[in-house]
């Protein structure tokens, strides 16, 4: 069974439990489907609203542009957990000869690769929800503007949980050039995540 298949309770349980998986990146990626639910949640108290007529499209398209992330964010939690079965996968390769230290630590260094670019790929659909929540607290209902603002700060958390992943894999990864290139894109991130959040503070009145 799926992990978003799962009740509230058993999730919480198994993540609670001695088991690796789901763990921080999992969890990253339920934070930001939330977030995405909760800016969906203003549209929806927004798009039929009795004046708000003029917000009526951008409500309407807000819906599909959340359903969308939640979606995606819900299926990364999964993905996730397969990314980092696939390094303990690698850890169990045999080590007799050389040849077989060689390909185990091809393997690994793979895997992690692939360890950092799944939770990677979490922040940045994550952060995709910064705007919607920003347009929930400026043009939404304002009877739900602060779920627009808890949205902004699930998004920036989910972003900066995720990006946690991304830093411990990539410092074990070999590879110079392509951990240059990762360190930007996560330092580029974690920016727009801190900053979007606090736009977003800065534009709620309540």
């Amino acid at each position: 069974m799926k992990m978003k298949q799962l009740s509230l309770d058993d999730f919480t349980a198994k993540t609670a439990s001695d088991s690796p998986s789901p763990g921080g990146g999992s969890i990253a990626a339920l934070t930001g489907s939330l977030a995405a639910s909760l800016a969906s949640m203003v549209a929806a108290l927004t798009v039929n609203k009795s004046g708000y007529e003029e917000h009526k499209a951008e409500m309407a398209e807000m819906l599909e542009k959340c359903e969308q992330l939640r979606s995606l964010l819900l299926d990364d939690i999964d993905r996730d957990c397969v990314s980092f079965d696939g390094y303990i996968e690698a850890l169990a390769l045999p080590k007799d000869t050389d040849d077989q230290k060689a390909a185990r630590k091809a393997a690994m260094q793979q895997a992690l690769k692939h360890a950092a670019e799944v939770p990677l790929s979490i922040a940045q659909t994550s952060l995709k929800v910064m705007p919607l929540a920003k347009a929930a607290v400026m043009r939404g209902n304002k009877n739900a503007i602060t779920d627009g603002v808890i949205a902004a700060m699930m998004c920036r958390t989910a972003v900066l949980a995720a990006l946690c992943n991304v830093k411990i894999n990539l410092g074990m990864i070999k590879d110079q050039n392509y951990t240059d290139k990762m360190w930007s894109v996560v330092n580029c991130l974690e920016q727009s995540a801190v900053d979007g959040e606090k736009e977003v503070l800065s534009l709620a009145k309540f």
